[in-house]
């Protein structure tokens, strides 16, 4: 009964999660989703209460399980740098698997205005941002990363690039010579080269030069 139960919530989070990053918040409705989900009214409220917790339920879903990823790599007896090799594979899976999710944060951290919703989603997307900087700061004061580290802008390095690719996808697939929405090319070719060029790029600024030398 219980398991009936977590796979009811996980089907109506599916496809609330589509029906919000295509429409977003203000344009999605929860008759809509309990449409699209086939549950009756009653139900998606008992298990979310509302719209906006619903919305929030998509977004703590998907942040709380990477978090928990993170966390394992960042309790594992490994070096700092091993610790960001590991995340930065997970994030790219991450984010090339999960388009949609991307696309629905893209849409709703963009808009201008500042609301209760809009904070508390950025609360939830921070949880992430601060398991990569424990792994940033962990390197520096273990001396494997340089002291002088601009943990700030490299983190907004890692987290920038997959905007730009993924949420301009016209510019994008003009850049990189291919249609980024091709989900064959996301898998096989753009995955490991983003893969490769984030921790090139990362070593090349994070590493003492001794040990970039080897």
């Amino acid at each position: 009964m219980e398991k009936e139960k977590t796979d009811k919530k996980d089907h109506i989070l599916d496809v609330a999660e589509k029906v919000f990053s295509d429409l977003g918040f203000d344009g999605a409705s929860t008759r809509m989703i309990s449409g699209e989900a086939g549950v009756n009214m009653a139900m998606l409220n008992y298990y979310f209460g509302s719209k906006e917790g619903l919305f929030l339920a998509v977004f703590e879903r998907k942040i709380s399980s990477f978090q928990t990823l993170l966390q394992n790599i960042g309790n594992e007896g490994i070096s700092s740098w091993e610790k960001l090799e590991k995340c930065i594979d997970k994030y790219v899976d991450r984010i090339i698997v999960n388009n949609c999710f991307q696309k629905l944060i893209n849409r709703e951290i963009s808009i201008s205005k500042r609301t209760d919703l809009s904070d508390k989603i950025t609360e939830i997307l921070m949880t992430n941002v601060l398991e990569f900087k424990k792994i940033f700061d962990e390197g520096i004061k273990s001396g494997s990363f340089h002291k002088d580290t601009d943990t700030q802008l490299l983190i907004a390095t890692v987290f920038g690039t997959k905007n730009y690719i993924i949420n301009a996808p016209q510019i994008a697939s003009l850049l990189l010579g291919h249609d980024i929405r091709d989900e064959k090319f996301l898998e096989e070719k753009l995955k490991p080269r983003m893969k490769k060029y984030m921790k090139r790029l990362l070593k090349a600024y994070l590493m003492n030069d001794d040990d970039n030398e080897k």
